[in-house]
């Protein structure tokens, strides 16, 4: 780990920049809209035009990766990155910040899958590959936890454009570990194979659509014709992605791989956790603060026993693999998850301390999850596939935390009446906010369940079987046994 401390503090700032942006920005909207006189509308495509193009580029430039170079790929990403963010300076529209906005979710998902196949990389055992994997994620739930706050102090006595601007020395940095840490890619571990580019635009349309049409029910609500067409053109664009990539030659994604034991369980420990987490994280905001009447400074500190988890709980996650070993230890992190959806569910009207140890569960299994399953997942593939299932690992979470804003928003807009932001609830209203967060918790509660149960039965048959992966490698890529 010290031998690689350069390399490791390029991907940490890489992760970094990603969760850094994912937080800080949503203290300033408010600010935006004033400025640039941006309509509601115009500020929600401000964070959703960075999530969709993040979404749905991921898996096309995994697969780039895979046969351009993970180290090259990820050193355009963040050129591009840093130039996107400097032109934030220049905006003078909400038009000018979703196109700058957009153009950052370019860079994401140029970034996003190479920082975890380089660190697997950087490592033979999987023990340091875990250890490279915490370090890397807790710099970026740092990130995640404190760009809230210093996102308010920095509007205090700057313009928000500062905000993005700080992606900048931060990209420079990461580039800097990358070139001088990472050694070029060996092109004879590269994946040669030309890209198909029919499956790259099925691909493409299948997971924007996905993570389109969840913010079409909640915004617009179940009867918008938009969010049913968005979500019927999701289906038939996965149904076109299965079948050609089933009929083709070179195709984007060989699903013999997806079937893989680790692979196929560590997708679905990954599902069931942006399930759980979409759900729990969606309710408890509202409950606080529109249900409970709290301010949102006191909001804040109440989710604070899932920062101090988050952040600190990566000291334990080594200790814990070492003990019970990769398969168990993602599906008890995973259901440690599911765990805190259902307890929230179930008790969370009886008080402050039953969120609380929500809260908890939800971040420890998180956190543990996160390395675990992507590590899993990586261990399944062959080397000349690594950035695309990074990839993979990435849109499952991302589908499926969409699916569980989606669910979540829908059964809320069908059981509650009235506007739920006003500032005074009726008994009745109450009632039913209530009666929506058990019905929503626990309807995720049983899909996340059933995704991890899934997922333990496929991580159970690899006993004694072959890797799948060394069958399907390239003549020149060595053949790896489970």
């Amino acid at each position: 780990m010290r031998e690689a401390w350069i390399a490791l503090a390029g991907l940490s700032a890489v992760f970094l920049v990603e969760m850094l942006d994912n937080s800080i920005l949503n203290v300033a909207l408010p600010t935006i809209g004033r400025q640039l006189h941006a309509s509601t509308t115009a500020l929600q495509w401000v964070t959703g035009a960075y999530s969709l193009v993040f979404g749905g580029l991921m898996l096309v430039f995994g697969a780039v990766a895979d046969r351009v170079g993970r180290r090259r790929i990820m050193l355009a990403g963040l050129s591009l990155l840093a130039v996107a963010s400097l032109a934030t300076a220049f905006v003078t529209s909400a038009e000018q910040l979703i196109a700058v906005r957009g153009a950052m979710g370019v860079a994401a998902a140029m970034t996003a899958p190479g920082s975890m196949a380089l660190a697997f990389r950087l490592f033979d055992e999987d023990r340091l590959r875990v250890s490279a994997m915490t370090l890397i994620s807790t710099v970026g739930l740092i990130g995640l936890a404190v760009g809230p706050t210093a996102g308010g102090f920095v509007l205090a006595f700057a313009p928000w454009q500062v905000l993005l601007l700080v992606n900048v020395p931060i990209a420079v940095l990461a580039l800097i570990g990358i070139r001088v840490g990472v050694a070029a890619d060996d092109k004879a571990r590269l994946h040669r194979d030309p890209v198909d580019v029919a499956g790259a635009v099925l691909g493409t349309a299948a997971i924007t659509l996905s993570l389109l049409a969840p913010t079409l029910f909640v915004n617009e609500g179940a009867g918008s014709c938009g969010a049913w067409m968005a979500g019927a053109g999701a289906v038939l664009a996965v149904i076109g992605f299965v079948v050609r990539e089933r009929k083709a030659v070179h195709p984007l994604l060989d699903l013999r791989l997806i079937a893989h034991p680790l692979v196929s369980s560590g997708l679905a420990h990954k599902a069931a956790t942006g399930l759980a987490t979409a759900g729990l994280g969606y309710l408890v905001t509202l409950q606080l603060q529109l249900d409970w009447g709290w301010t949102p400074g006191l909001a804040a500190i109440g989710m604070l026993p899932q920062v101090i988890v988050l952040i600190g709980g990566g000291a334990l996650i080594t200790p814990f693999v070492k003990r019970v070993g990769m398969e168990t230890a993602a599906w008890l992190s995973s259901a440690a998850v599911v765990a805190g959806l259902a307890v929230y569910s179930l008790l969370s009207d009886y008080g402050y301390l039953w969120v609380a140890v929500a809260l908890v569960l939800t971040a420890a299994g998180m956190r543990m999850v996160g390395v675990v399953a992507g590590t899993n997942v990586l261990r399944g593939l062959p080397e000349s596939r690594t950035s695309i299932g990074a990839a993979l690992v990435d849109t499952s979470s991302e589908v499926a935390t969409g699916i569980g804003v989606a669910v979540t928003g829908t059964i809320l807009a069908a059981l509650f009446t009235g506007n739920i932001a006003s500032s005074h609830w009726s008994t009745q209203q109450v009632s039913q906010f209530r009666d929506a967060v058990t019905t929503a918790g626990l309807t995720l509660t049983v899909a996340s369940a059933a995704l991890v149960g899934w997922g333990v039965l496929r991580a159970r048959s690899i006993t004694g079987q072959r890797s799948l992966s060394a069958t399907i490698a390239d003549d020149d890529t060595p053949a790896r046994e489970i």
